[in-house]
């Protein structure tokens, strides 16, 4: 190996160590908020609450215990279910129409479907705000205020454009070829997208579950004003600590891991697929 060969490996060496450094530095940047969120559930209230923070204080489970009600507060698992059945069932139907709607965008493309997806995309532009008040007033003409289906369906119009958006364009990488060999053997169209396209956009329909489901779950302003007692969701759940008399700090960082708890283990066990979905297409 000549010395310029030699030079340019070092060189490219240091810089992949550099590189690696630096994203080393990035996540441990991200990840210290919620080591100290942690640390601090773990703490009594008067300990979580001294400035600067002692990270030395004795460690007690009293935040969890005020959390899950045994301390005679009120109990999270309603509203942790009501937040399951809204965020499962709407990311499910998010999927069962954005996915044809991302095959005829993509694999069967419509007229001027790039205008399509554009209008689409501009409905996630509308702030959030100003919708609210005639959501409220069709929920409370409909008789829907408080109740639980009214947040499905309104969790799946408000994801289903970015996931018509994502999935148009991971539908776009599947092999127009194998479409045509299951419609020339008789595959009707459903038999096509359960059977073949699905399979193959496996990743890319993880990723857009994975994505509707954390805003599904993270949405509190429409669940804060739709909904009372009886649907009560979790982030309109943890609201609720802020009361009077103060802010427990040990007893709403319990209550943050706990709430985070879902989503993190959703991404940890679909992390594979999600860096399948997003990278695909990047590299031809």
């Amino acid at each position: 190996m000549s010395a310029t060969s030699a030079t340019a490996v070092r060189r490219r060496a240091r810089r992949g160590s550099g590189l690696g450094l630096v994203a080393w530095l990035a996540g441990v940047v991200f990840f210290l908020p919620i080591a100290w969120m942690a640390l601090t559930s773990f703490h009594s209230e008067a300990d979580a609450a001294t400035n600067p923070p002692s990270f030395t204080a004795s460690l007690t489970l009293d935040g969890y215990r005020e959390f899950f009600g045994t301390g005679g507060g009120a109990s999270p698992w309603p509203a942790l279910l009501n937040s399951t059945v809204a965020s499962v069932a709407s990311t499910v139907c998010v999927l069962l129409l954005a996915l044809p709607a991302a095959y005829a965008l993509s694999v069967r493309p419509v007229r001027k479907w790039t205008n399509v997806l554009f209008f689409f995309l501009s409905t996630k532009m509308l702030p959030a705000v100003a919708g609210l008040l005639p959501v409220y007033l069709f929920a409370k003409n409909a008789g829907m205020l408080d109740d639980i289906w009214l947040l499905v369906v309104l969790y799946t119009s408000m994801n289903l454009p970015i996931a018509v958006w994502m999935m148009q364009s991971f539908l776009a990488e599947v092999p127009v070829a194998v479409i045509e060999a299951a419609r020339v053997d008789g595959a009707s169209l459903p038999v096509i997208l359960a059977r073949v396209v699905a399979p193959i956009a496996l990743p890319g329909i993880a990723a857009t579950a994975l994505i509707c489901f954390i805003f599904s779950w993270n949405e509190l302003l429409f669940a804060r004003v739709l909904t009372g007692v009886v649907a009560e969701t979790a982030p309109v759940f943890l609201t609720g600590f802020i009361t009077s008399q103060g802010l427990f700090l040990a007893k709403v960082c319990a209550a943050s891991l706990v709430v985070s708890l879902p989503v993190l283990a959703a991404g940890f066990a679909a992390q594979d697929k999600l860096v399948q979905g997003l990278s695909l297409g990047a590299v031809k």
